[in-house]
């Protein structure tokens, strides 16, 4: 099994850093294969919309600038994104990495509970697990980030899916427990 870490921390983040840490010892101890990406270092620029990876370069975008992150999480079993709650939504390095993604959905439509929503190119689809952090309790930003995590999950059609905001210290035992049942709610076993 394999999980694929979407880091969306800023530079010097010490934070997210051991989140990470913890994150991957949890994993291995389970005898998973992880593959941290930090966004940060990567060479990525904004989505430009243009569609091309629907149209002109299905599956790939155009740019070619995330073909590696696009290809691990589409191998993935567990796919993490790990970010600072920025206005209730994630870090602007992991948005930008999210917006060029699109093309692990069709531009196909189906209706999911009375909604619509894109259809998967691809039969097998990873898990999803969200962990925003914080450094101090903020119930509207929490609310906001848990329920862009569950809209995320539903349009890329994760097969189970799990958020969570971690508040304070990520070094504490809470953190770990925090981190190992967030693992367990997407049958990371």
């Amino acid at each position: 099994m394999n999980a694929v870490i979407l880091n969306g921390m800023e530079p010097g983040d010490r934070s997210i850093a051991s989140i990470q840490k913890t994150l991957v010892d949890a994993l291995e101890e389970r005898t998973w294969t992880v593959e941290p990406f930090i966004l940060h270092s990567l060479d990525v620029r904004p989505c430009a919309g243009c569609f091309g990876c629907w149209l002109q370069t299905p599956g790939q975008c155009v740019r070619h600038d995330t073909d590696a992150v696009a290809a691990s999480v589409a191998r993935s079993n567990l796919t993490i994104y790990l970010s600072p709650v920025t206005f209730g939504g994630y870090s602007s390095q992991l948005k930008k990495v999210l917006d060029h993604l699109i093309f692990l959905i069709l531009p196909f439509f189906k209706t999911v509970d009375g909604e619509t929503h894109h259809v998967p190119r691809y039969r097998k689809r990873p898990n999803l697990l969200v962990i925003g952090t914080m450094d101090q309790p903020d119930s509207e930003g929490e609310t906001i980030f848990t329920t862009l995590a569950e809209r995320n999950a539903i349009n890329m059609s994760a097969p189970r899916w799990a958020s969570g905001v971690m508040v304070g210290e990520p070094e504490s035992e809470a953190a770990r427990e925090t981190i190992k049942t967030l693992l367990t709610q997407v049958e990371v076993a």
